[in-house]
């Protein structure tokens, strides 16, 4: 199912036209698994709507929200789960981890934003999150029967749970394997919102087709390397140091669907939904223009199997400063 929208929608560098996008084609996880696996390779993605169980998703917003308000964070008044920013701050105090505001994964943000960050960094490491959400049973189960992987499944440790801000900085333009590059380009990135999104409020869009286009970047980069005479290790280092200082492709996401002749997909997202993408998937985020001022939160999972080579350092949990 594809749709026009005709709501405005903004990134980095430009509204997106009418033209420039499309909705992202939703998925029942009901669906018998060939047909699942089939979308996911043409699509490049597979949108599953209502996958994890409602209640979970939201409690662990609320678990996450609760840990982060003595930071000032949120409204005076509100209820945790719902995550609405504080309108008497400035979101300058309050920056998203891993939007890319800074090169390598450094420390976003000045002093006056250290205790937001600081429990921002430490909510990865909670039980509730690094164990009862991160591993739930009813996406393990999913991606294990989903792959064929099965006994076979990792997820691996490091994830990015990610806030962001109403106006503040979208994610830029890229694709996972640029990150996992020292492992098969096999592996399985679950993103999940935790906590609906409307569809100006900072969701996750994919390039149409951008599967193929990241493949099209990665054989140009390896065909470049092995011109110059690199070694396979020292391919793998130049190409992330050949990338922007943050390791994406682009900050200009209207721009570079441009280039490539492709519309951005979009859609809004429920607490419950599930996109699982390929290594290759290119992707990128609106700006968070939630007219109720919500904050956007979500994770970045990643999936393997433990039987083909793997990047090992995605099995720590995430530092700032790690240069993954």
């Amino acid at each position: 199912m594809v749709g026009i929208v005709t709501e405005r929608l903004a990134v980095a560098d430009a509204p997106l036209q009418p033209e420039d996008i499309v909705l992202l084609r939703p998925s029942d996880p009901t669906l018998p698994l060939e047909e699942l696996r089939k979308r996911y390779d043409e699509d490049g993605y597979l949108f599953l709507k209502h996958l994890l169980p409602r209640e979970d998703v939201l409690k662990a917003r609320e678990q996450y929200f609760n840990f982060l308000s003595p930071t000032g964070v949120l409204k005076e008044g509100t209820k945790a789960v719902e995550g609405v920013f504080n309108p008497n701050k400035t979101a300058d105090d309050f920056p998203g981890i891993g939007a890319g505001a800074v090169g390598m994964n450094g420390r976003p943000g000045d002093e006056s934003a250290a205790q937001f960050v600081d429990l921002a960094l430490e909510a990865h490491y909670e039980e509730w999150y690094a164990e009862d959400f991160c591993k739930h049973p009813v996406l393990l189960d999913f991606i294990a029967k989903f792959t064929g992987w099965e006994d076979n499944t990792m997820a691996l440790r490091r994830t990015l749970l990610r806030n962001n801000i109403p106006g503040t900085k979208p994610i830029g333009v890229h694709y996972d394997q640029i990150f996992l590059r020292h492992g098969d380009p096999t592996s399985v990135t679950a993103w999940v919102p935790i906590g609906d999104i409307k569809l100006n409020g900072g969701g996750l869009i994919y390039l149409e087709n951008g599967d193929s286009v990241g493949q099209e970047i990665e054989q140009e980069f390896t065909r470049k390397a092995k011109e110059a005479g690199l070694t396979d290790e020292e391919a793998k280092n130049a190409f992330n140091s050949n990338m922007m200082a943050t390791g994406f492709l682009s900050e200009r996401p209207a721009e570079f669907a441009r280039q490539y002749n492709r519309r951005w997909l979009v859609s809004e997202y429920e607490a419950g939904d599930v996109v699982l993408h390929k290594a290759h998937a290119i992707h990128a985020s609106t700006i968070n223009n939630d007219p109720g001022n919500v904050i956007r939160l979500a994770t970045d999972l990643r999936f393997c199997d433990s039987s083909k080579p793997y990047d090992k350092r995605w099995m720590k949990f995430y530092e700032i400063g790690d240069g993954v």
